[in-house]
């Protein structure tokens, strides 16, 4: 996995909850493709039109709080999203996130600021978001977080751990 990511940025606001980033009428389904089709369209009927491979989610507060289903994460990324950059992430989506290879950047100051439609510049290495010739400074991650990033998720992880060992 590449640690650095660009795309058109797409903006959301406070409380998105996984409820709304995949309804939960949509949770028997197991394609990860057929999950992004549905992603977000009670909040944003066009998103899915709009987002290419590689667009970066600006959102506001609490992004990923309700339901601590990994489907809202899968929904995301078969849709084309890169990393979200965030004032702040439920806790369980953060980790589910991870988990599954999705970078979520804590940065307030990025996250207010990001312009809608336009291309931003992700560098995990050193937790950069940039637009527009501005730099923000997210939070850092851990290391052991963006070794798992890195490999893809935490299966890819083990695997290379197990493989290593």
């Amino acid at each position: 996995m590449s640690m650095t990511f660009e795309g058109r940025v797409h903006r959301f606001g406070d409380e998105v909850n996984t409820d709304v980033i995949l309804p939960g009428r949509y949770l028997a389904l197991r394609d990860p493709a057929e999950l992004g089709r549905h992603c977000l369209e009670g909040l944003d009927p066009g998103f899915v039109q709009r987002v290419r491979p590689g667009d970066i989610l600006a959102v506001g507060r609490n992004f990923g709080c309700g339901s601590s289903r990994e489907h809202a994460v899968i929904a995301l990324k078969a849709a084309g999203v890169s990393a979200i950059v965030a004032v702040s992430a439920a806790r369980i989506f953060f980790r589910n996130a991870v988990n599954l290879g999705l970078p979520v950047i804590l940065c307030p100051e990025a996250a207010l600021a990001l312009r809608e439609g336009e291309a931003a510049r992700i560098t995990l290495a050193d937790m950069a978001v940039e637009q527009g010739g501005q730099r923000w400074q997210g939070l850092p991650l851990g290391d052991e977080v963006r070794a798992i990033l890195a490999a893809g998720g935490l299966v890819p992880r083990v695997r290379q751990a197990l493989a290593a060992a």
